[in-house]
């Protein structure tokens, strides 16, 4: 452009060229060249602008940022707010832009700017979904994680709950489902909404079981939501209940020791136990104060960047905390045992979240940690053994977790009979002599209910 402010034909002419030559041009010079002729036909190319310039944040081939990431998210926001609103793809463009722009605010640690362009993209998914008629709001989801890690459950809980009913008579479909469910019954039980938060994690199991019998689902996935939803059970009170659910689970992993999988599955039901581990794992963390936790019951890829970093480097601060006090509890376990026995718990689950999604081997990479975890909370158990066995109990379910997701369904079963004698549901042998327990239907259990 010259300084007339008129475009120049020459800069015209030459823009035209890079995008109609036959070799491969840069996302900067697609975007230099849009950048001239959206002046022209802003009706025709502002579009293409705002893409190329999200496309130029990343570079694909080396996996690094543009040092002016930020800058040019803005510059994509500004040219797809400057669309001319009668124009049909302006809201997929201001959405797309909206999106890439968040991530990097929330990258950046500027959460209440990235939250604000969240709330501008669920605007968008309603203005959408009651044009089109679609049964759920673009945008929702990623507004409630938003909302969760800020704290502001009951908000969370409702946006989770619009979104659920939206889904949920369209049944599980494509897979979706479960992973929405555990989401929203997270939120819930986040906002202290109890009685929603188990009806909804009956409606899980109940699905989970459905999808295992028909062999459309992981008979380990079913496995996962009933121990859930006795832990839930539990931390509500309903220890009957709760008894009952863990003789059922105890039931389905006796068959899995037996058969194994019917089908073979790809291994998504490693990233499902993970999801439920950090779920059920946030009890016995303590975030510092004003610091955002990911969203209860969400994958790692709906938090929001600077979450799922903090808490995953968080590992190797709580690996030397760990290594610090295990002397201190070997010398006053009255003082510092429960205390070790929690941060180790803390680790674990952190670190095995961190490996389920990165590599194949990721069981060698925790499976000290699961024993050692153990170990800790057979000492506890000894030194007090009302609420230390309780806990031994609980940690023996999660190491019994972990075998099953590593396909070690022996080893699983000989630790999920372990946990129930000492809960006093099993045998009464802790070694885990084979008794097997009399199971009951969801049916059953809801009529108990």
């Amino acid at each position: 452009m010259n300084h007339s402010g008129k475009v120049d034909q020459d800069d015209i002419v030459r823009a035209r060229n890079v995008l109609l030559a036959s070799g491969r041009r840069t996302p900067r010079e697609e975007v230099d060249a849009y950048r001239v002729l959206a002046q022209v036909s802003p009706a025709s190319y502002l579009p293409l602008l705002a893409r190329a310039l999200q496309r130029l944040t990343y570079d694909t081939g080396s996996g690094k940022k543009h040092p002016s990431c930020l800058a040019l998210c803005e510059e994509a926001v500004a040219v797809a707010r400057s669309i001319d609103p009668a124009e049909t793809a302006r809201a997929d463009v201001l959405y797309g832009a909206l999106d890439t722009c968040q991530r990097e605010l929330y990258t950046l640690g500027r959460r209440a700017e990235g939250l604000a362009m969240r709330a501008e993209m669920l605007a968008i998914g309603r203005a959408q979904a009651e044009q089109s008629g679609a049964p759920v709001a673009r945008g929702l989801r990623d507004w409630a994680a938003g909302l969760s890690e800020e704290g502001r459950y009951a908000e969370a809980a409702d946006a989770m709950t619009e979104y659920a009913a939206a889904i949920l008579p369209h049944g599980p479909g494509s897979g979706s489902l479960a992973w929405s469910l555990l989401e929203w019954i997270a939120a819930l039980h986040d906002a202290g909404r109890s009685g929603e938060a188990l009806a909804a994690f009956e409606t899980l199991v109940s699905m989970e079981a459905a999808e295992a019998a028909n062999d459309h689902g992981s008979m380990a996935c079913h496995l996962y939501s009933l121990i859930g939803y006795a832990h839930m059970l539990d931390s509500y009170g309903r220890k009957e209940q709760a008894a009952l659910v863990r003789q059922e689970a105890l039931a389905l992993l006796t068959e899995l020791a037996d058969t194994g999988e019917r089908p073979s599955w790809s291994g998504y039901q490693a990233s499902f136990w993970a999801v439920l581990l950090t779920f059920f794992g946030a009890e016995g963390d303590r975030p510092e104060s004003g610091i955002p936790r990911p969203p209860s019951g969400a994958a790692p890829v709906q938090w929001s960047p600077d979450a799922k970093r903090r808490y995953f480097d968080s590992r190797h601060a709580l690996r030397e905390e760990v290594d610090t006090l295990a002397p201190r509890a070997t010398e006053d376990p009255g003082q510092h045992l429960a205390e070790l026995v929690r941060l180790q718990r803390v680790l674990t689950v952190r670190s095995a979240v961190y490996w389920e999604n990165r590599t194949q081997l990721f069981a060698e990479r925790v499976r000290s940690l699961f024993d050692d975890g153990v170990g800790l909370a057979r000492r506890l158990s000894q030194h007090d053994p009302v609420d230390g066995t309780r806990t031994l109990a609980g940690i023996l379910i999660e190491r019994s977790t972990f075998h099953t997701t590593a396909r070690e369904f022996g080893p699983a079963l000989d630790d999920f009979r372990q946990a129930l004698s000492y809960l006093g549901e099993g045998p009464t042998d802790p070694s885990g002599a084979d008794v097997r327990p009399r199971t009951r239907t969801h049916e059953q259990l809801a009529g108990r209910r």
